[in-house]
């Protein structure tokens, strides 16, 4: 199976216990941004433990909040162009609109 290719595979059914499974296109990047925030986390984590500066913790939690948006926005984007894109040429979509809806009404909250 490939990690990277391009587009986006439709969701579909992969007898998993999730019930839909979808090839990320740019799997690499997305794993790579994914592990630099998670240096970030053990970063203000360090800086708890040291008993920093307020300010400076709040700064880098926001750069930590910044960075997982870039990787959600990404990854929308991606589900967007594909999955819903497929979804909406080969069936009527509603579903799949209404479900896209819901994720981005959960991410700007």
């Amino acid at each position: 199976m490939p990690t990277d290719k391009p587009g986006c595979e439709a969701c579909s059914p992969a007898g998993q216990t999730s019930g839909r499974h979808v090839i990320q296109p740019d799997k690499t990047a997305l794993i790579n941004r994914l592990r630099r925030i998670e240096g970030q986390i053990g970063g203000v984590t360090a800086m708890v433990r040291e008993d920093r500066y307020c300010v400076d913790i709040l700064t880098q939690l926001s750069a930590v909040r910044s960075a997982i948006d870039a990787v959600s926005i990404r990854i929308l984007e991606t589900h967007a162009k594909g999955c819903v894109r497929e979804a909406v040429q080969d069936h009527d979509g509603d579903d799949t609109i209404e479900e896209l809806m819901g994720v981005i009404r959960k991410m700007i909250r």
